[in-house]
C-alpha cells in the first residue's frame, strides 16, 4: 500500500493556514488496521482553532482529506492534538 502523499500534503497545508502558529504544526502518520491516520499536532492555543465551533472545521478538514485520499484509493483517519499533549 502506497502513502497518501496528497492527503498528507493537504492536511498540513489546511493546518498551517488555520492557525496562528503555523511553524509548529506537524503531522504525523500511522497504519492502523489498513488505515492510515493522521495527526495534526498544533500548539496548545490552536487546537481550538483546528477543531472550531461544534467541530465543524474539523469535520470540513477530515471530509476533504477523506475525499482525496479516497480520489488515492487510500483510507485515512485524521486526528488532532496538541503539541505536548502526550499523545
Amino acid at each position: 500500500m502506497t502513502k497518501p502523499v496528497h492527503s498528507h500534503k493537504l492536511l498540513e497545508v489546511l493546518a498551517r493556514h488555520l492557525v496562528d502558529a503555523p511553524e509548529l504544526v506537524r503531522v504525523d502518520e500511522s497504519e492502523h488496521r489498513g488505515i492510515t491516520v493522521l495527526d495534526v499536532l498544533v500548539a496548545p492555543n490552536d487546537l481550538g482553532r483546528m477543531i472550531g465551533r461544534q467541530g465543524r472545521t474539523a469535520d470540513a478538514v477530515r471530509t476533504l482529506v477523506a475525499a482525496v485520499a479516497e480520489r488515492d484509493g487510500q483510507r485515512v483517519s485524521v486526528e488532532f492534538h496538541e503539541l505536548g499533549g502526550g499523545y
